[in-house]
Parts: structure tokens; sequence; C-alpha cells
């Protein structure tokens, strides 16, 4: 298997990728106002949601043109509040303000805030950044066959007091065709159901056998074998599952590396389980710290890591090798 890193920007980075080529595309694109990550021309310091969705538009038509007819894209994004200074728009600008505080000469300091600009969105608005672009790509013709709820049990504590903690993130599932090459993925059975296979088991209708599976992912399908043939890794044993659903309980895992938002490795494997077989291509054109490439070695892909930040590029060599 290969791993191949391109140092960087996305979308001309990825107009050189032959046509049809890829499989499956995994990514998560700097989300819009949050990070700084010090590169001229990143994605994500645009001075309104809409000029950033129209990005990233642009680049997932490249993107389309790449994979092949039964490619699938994984766009995972978080959302972020419009006019603070954490994720936002509008621009800084010179203002006055009156001092209050007790104790100082009263009168006017000039100060540089964070005044925010925009035709309908307030400040202390929920942008709703996921969905704009989700629904602007499929606008663009893209078949989005799922949301996924990415629920983060490991969240940060947060300090606000009017309104409740942010907790999860989207996954979204979308296509160049009504038809394209999914392998079903499995979760464990209801407490009941798997109470019922576990009868079946001791009974010998059922069994259980070691897979040969190198990773210590969440969850790995497997071919029927017989009668046998929901089938489920889970820490390297199979065991019949449910179908997958929609809400990915998978908690956030610190890297001990310089980059500040690492996706999970269990985020990743059942994305790259479902959307493509062993030896088929993954693509990943805001590569980061290499997790996608790290997966997808594990699970005997070929990945395409693209990261603009020359910094990150050294970091995912290190990480993934080759």
């Amino acid at each position: 298997m290969t791993t191949t890193i391109i140092c960087g920007d996305a979308i001309a980075e990825v107009s050189k990728i032959p046509n049809l080529s890829v499989q499956c595309c995994i990514t998560s694109p700097p989300y819009w106002g949050l990070r700084d990550y010090g590169v001229n021309g990143q994605i994500g310091h645009e001075e309104t949601p809409e000029v950033y969705v129209e990005r990233l538009v642009e680049l997932f038509a490249a993107i389309g043109e790449k994979l092949t007819d039964s490619g699938t894209v994984w766009l995972n994004l978080g959302d972020s509040y419009f006019g603070s200074r954490k994720g936002s728009g509008g621009t800084y600008e010179l203002s006055q303000k009156q001092n209050t505080n007790k104790g100082a000469n009263f009168g006017v300091n000039r100060q540089a805030i964070r005044i925010p600009h925009h035709n309908t969105l307030k400040p202390k608005d929920l942008v709703g950044i996921p969905w704009r672009v989700a629904l602007a790509l499929q606008a663009d013709g893209w078949y989005l066959r799922n949301d996924i709820i990415w629920h983060k049990p490991n969240v940060m504590p947060s300090s606000v007091r009017d309104r409740f903690t942010m907790a999860h993130e989207y996954v979204f599932l979308l296509t160049k065709s009504p038809k394209y090459l999914f392998n079903q993925q499995f979760e464990p059975y209801s407490p009941s159901s798997d109470a019922r296979y576990r009868q079946r088991l001791r009974a010998g209708r059922v069994y259980e056998q070691k897979a040969p599976y190198k990773a210590n992912l969440p969850y790995h399908s497997v071919k029927a074998r017989g009668d046998n043939k929901d089938r489920l890794v889970v820490g390297g044993f199979e065991e019949r599952g449910r179908n997958a659903r929609t809400v990915w309980t998978i908690p956030t895992k610190p890297y001990k590396g310089a980059h500040f938002a690492t996706f999970p490795e269990n985020l990743v494997a059942p994305c790259i389980l479902a959307g493509s077989n062993q030896g088929d291509s993954v693509l990943d054109p805001f590569a980061g710290s290499g997790t996608v490439g790290v997966v997808a070695k594990q699970l005997e892909r070929n990945s395409i890591l693209i990261e603009l930040n020359p910094e990150y590029c050294k970091l995912i060599a290190q990480r993934v090798g080759d």
C-alpha cells in the first residue's frame, strides 16, 4: 500500500490527480472562523459563510472528477457562532467604547473590537455551516445520503449560561451517483437481540472465531459465511450485529503532535470500511496530522494526503511513514 503526501493548496493539487482514480474521500475541512493554521490562502478565514461555502463547492466539484462513478465522500464539519472571537465573520474595526470601570477616569477608549456584518446573521446566531455546505453540494449535483451525528462524550466543558453545550458534529455521506460502493457496517445488537444471538451461539447455530484483523478499531464488516452473514468485529472478535445507525458515539483523542484538531481513528475507520475495498485509493485534501492515512494503511488502502501547511506535511510523514 502506498501513502502519497502532497504539500500544497487543496484545489490546485486535487486537479492534478488522474480522473476516476479515487474510490473514497474522507476529510474534515478547517471550520469557518475557528482556527488560524498560519498559512496564507487557508480555507476557513473567509469574510462570510457564503464565501466559505463557495470555496468548498469549488473544491468538491474538482474532487468529483477524481472519484470513480461508485465513489463516496465522507465530509466532517462542525459549527460556530456568528460574532464570537472563536468563529465568526465580520471585520475588526476601530470603535469607541465607553470606559465605566470604577476608579478610572471616565472617557472614551479607542480599541479594536470585532463587529460582525451580515445581511441575516446576528451576533450569537448559530451559523449552520454544516448544513449550508451540505445543501450547497446537493444543489451542485451531489447525492446527500446520510447526515451522521458524531456524538463526542468527552467534549470540552463550556462556560456558556444561555444555551446547551455543543457535543456533536456532522459527517455527511455524499455520492456522485444513485448507486455506489457501500459495504454495510454493523454495530452491537440491543441487549434483548444479543441475548437471542447468544442462545443461538450456545446451540451451535452460529459460531464465533478470531478475525484476521490488525487494528483495534471499532467495527469491521466481513463477508458472509453460510447462514452467519451479518458479522461484526469488536476488539478483534466477530459476532452478529445490526446495521449501523447514524449516531456514532466516539470520544475525541488527543494527539501528541502539533496539530490542533485531529480526527479520531475510530471515526475514520467505518467511513473507509464502508466506502472502499482493500487496494482502493482514499483521498483527504485537508490531511492535517494524517489520521486518514494512518487508518488507510492499517486497512490496506492506498491514500493521497494533501496539506497546505509545510510543518504539518512533515508531521504526516513522521506519523504515517510508508
